[in-house]
């Protein structure tokens, strides 16, 4: 899933009739369609606080196509039908980035403001997926690295409120060590996302985040101040993985920090004496 993305954009049938809906691209019995697999990962994050009240949200690239949840659904209801579709090259191609045209639109509900911000982790980081929550532990660390700056840091966190550091944590295994490079982080490396502050219009947002894209070119995340977080990743698998790795370091960051217990810690590295 998800090659280069000036992918023809005739991966939508010949035969397909102008004025149609494009109901096809949404009807599938594989369960692994992105037109199914959206509701299931979002009912999902339902379950774990990451998408109440119908915030937050998914979308899926397969090829040229681009999967996304509606605006204003609740997200546990979500059926195939409620997707959106549209083709990531015409997009591209667009003078105006706030007019998008969809070949495919569910009969109710409106598009995305995610949509923008779904697009540049497609465009600027070639991913395959990139999920939207409100994880209260992400507003919650977006808040105590807001509160540090108005004084000296404590021993929870780092003392910067545009940056969220942690290391020496098993947990941090689960992020890719960057945007085309191989492997994955190790225990004692130090994981930084960056933090944007939030807009009165999500899709405002887009080009903060694209700008920590850039300042940050290895992070798959982004933290929105008193908001939640963007993640994405080369597969859907592993923006699931990178995105409940996150929640769980975020988690215990709040913790720590209750405990007041540091987030960067400099340990020195335990090396085997045995060679079996």
């Amino acid at each position: 899933m998800a090659p280069p993305i000036d992918s023809p954009a005739a991966a939508v049938p010949n035969d397909s009739k102008a004025g149609d809906n494009n109901d096809h691209l949404v009807q599938s019995a594989d369960p692994e369609h992105p037109a199914n697999l959206i509701p299931s990962l979002c009912a999902k994050f339902w379950t774990l606080g990451w998408v109440t009240g119908t915030g937050g949200g998914a979308s899926i690239r397969d090829d040229d196509l681009v999967y996304i949840a509606p605006s204003g659904v609740q997200k546990e209801l979500m059926k195939a039908d409620d997707i959106y579709v549209l083709s990531l090259a015409a997009q591209a191609k667009s003078l105006d980035r706030r007019s998008r045209v969809y070949l495919r639109s569910p009969p109710r509900y409106k598009p995305s403001q995610c949509t923008p911000l779904f697009l540049a982790a497609f465009t600027k980081r070639g991913a395959g997926c990139c999920i939207h929550t409100h994880s209260h532990w992400a507003v919650l660390v977006t808040l105590i690295l807001e509160t540090e700056t108005h004084g000296a840091p404590s021993a929870g966190g780092n003392g910067n409120s545009r940056e969220f550091r942690i290391n020496n944590i098993e947990q941090i295994k689960g992020f890719g060590r960057g945007f085309g490079q191989t492997g994955n982080l190790g225990y004692h490396d130090t994981l930084r996302i960056p933090v944007i502050e939030n807009t009165a219009h999500e899709e405002d947002l887009t080009e903060f985040l694209e700008e920590s894209m850039d300042k940050y070119p290895d992070t798959y995340a982004v933290l929105v101040r008193r908001h939640g977080v963007y993640v994405w990743g080369e597969t859907v698998h592993k923006a699931k993985t990178q995105c409940e790795s996150l929640d769980y370091l975020f988690q215990l960051a709040v913790e720590m920090k209750r405990l007041d217990l540091p987030w960067i810690t400099d340990i020195e590295p335990v090396k085997p004496t045995s060679t079996r």
